[in-house]
């Protein structure tokens, strides 16, 4: 076995998730992960069908999400007097299995803690290929030279930034953004959702104690300012009725605010030298539904092949390339934005009546459940 030294950036679902397979095949891996700790908040991800539950049974830890899952919550969507117009169903949001992105990150950190380095509050700041590896240089630690780096750090991925060049070069702006926040308030108990052409608000969902969806072009603002992502938020929801008010003066309280684009990556190819992209980072689609489920099937992957390849990097990576290329398709058109939050009171009305007619609801289910399943799984 060559290249058996490898650093992966990264500690959210997909770097872990990596690290797990590649110890129990014999890599030595380090994770570095720009928190200070792990991130055991965000919101509710799921997993579809039997290749996502083939891959969890084979990592050893489907039992154990399953006894952590959430469960699918009923959404009512209400008009502004807080009616109920029609309900979104929990089965729809959650797949056959939905847990907390927190406790997913936990379970699977875990399971790697003990055979995996874990670097936290740590950041790649240059890659530099050289015959025999890849010199590294981070804003804390000292230069380290890996034989292989995995980028599994996300839509914004600082690796991809490194290698592959500009996030602007390889990320789509979708024409909406997402927040979520962790408000203390109660807003009635019930999940409730409620839109105005171009902007959502929702209450006690699957996602956060209050998640928001509204169209905007590209705005310009630091990611880790939560204050000014406070602002663009209550400035987007300036007006709103229903509870709007009261949301936004929750927001304004609140300690925990979560602001991003819904964008999509789009890159050429997944590898460059001796550096390769895992989940988000080379395949994302913000909300799109797939993107957990993605990043743990190319992480069984991506594992499998450099096994199979005994660590040859250009073998395995193109390998791996071939076997995703097709499967990660799914997150290449999507947007969840116009579902979530459409433009106009027509698009509002469309889309509720999806959930108000069973058999066009059972038509979508039906196409993600094949999406979440196209791929013939290899035995590593």
């Amino acid at each position: 076995m060559k290249n058996t030294n490898i650093l992966i950036s990264g500690a959210g679902i997909g770097g872990p998730a990596l690290a797990l397979w590649l110890a129990r095949y014999g890599f030595n891996v380090t994770v570095v992960e720009k928190a200070p700790s792990l991130r055991l908040g965000g919101q509710a991800v799921d997993f579809k069908g039997k290749t996502h539950r083939t891959v969890l049974t084979r990592m050893g830890v489907l039992k154990e999400i399953e006894a952590h899952q959430t469960g699918g919550v009923d959404q009512e969507i209400v008009d502004a007097d807080g009616r109920r117009l029609t309900v979104m169903p929990g089965e729809f949001t959650g797949g056959d299995i939905e847990i907390r992105r927190g406790d997913l990150s936990r379970l699977l950190h875990e399971r790697t803690a003990a055979s995996c380095e874990y670097v936290f509050g740590d950041s790649i700041t240059s890659l530099t290929e050289t015959s025999g590896g890849v010199h590294v240089t981070f804003e804390r630690s000292a230069p380290r030279t890996f034989d292989l780096v995995v980028g599994a750090d996300g839509i914004h991925s600082n690796v991809r930034r490194l290698a592959f060049g500009p996030e602007a070069d390889h990320v789509k702006h979708l024409g909406y953004y997402y927040a979520l926040v962790d408000v203390q308030e109660d807003f009635g108990g019930v999940s409730k959702m409620y839109n105005e052409p171009g902007r959502m608000a929702a209450v006690g969902g699957p996602k956060a104690p209050a998640f928001f969806v509204f169209a905007a072009e590209r705005l310009d603002y630091d990611r880790y300012d939560m204050r000014q992502q406070k602002g663009i938020l209550t400035r987007a929801y300036a007006g709103m009725g229903w509870q709007g008010p009261a949301l936004m003066e929750a927001v304004r309280r609140s300690e925990d605010v979560y602001l991003d684009s819904i964008s999509q990556a789009g890159i050429d190819r997944y590898s460059q030298g001796r550096v390769v992209l895992l989940g988000d980072a080379a395949y994302g689609n913000t909300l799109g539904g797939f993107g957990t489920g993605l990043a743990v099937v190319g992480a069984y992957v991506l594992a499998g092949e450099l096994k199979r390849a005994g660590g040859n990097h250009r073998v395995a990576f193109a390998q791996y390339e071939e076997e995703m290329r097709g499967y990660a398709k799914i997150a290449k058109n999507g947007n969840a934005g116009p579902f979530l939050a459409p433009r106009t009171r027509r698009g509002i009305q469309m889309r509720n009546w999806l959930f108000k007619y069973s058999f066009l609801l059972g038509l979508m289910m039906k196409m993600t459940d094949k999406f979440a399943n196209d791929i013939t799984l290899k035995e590593y």
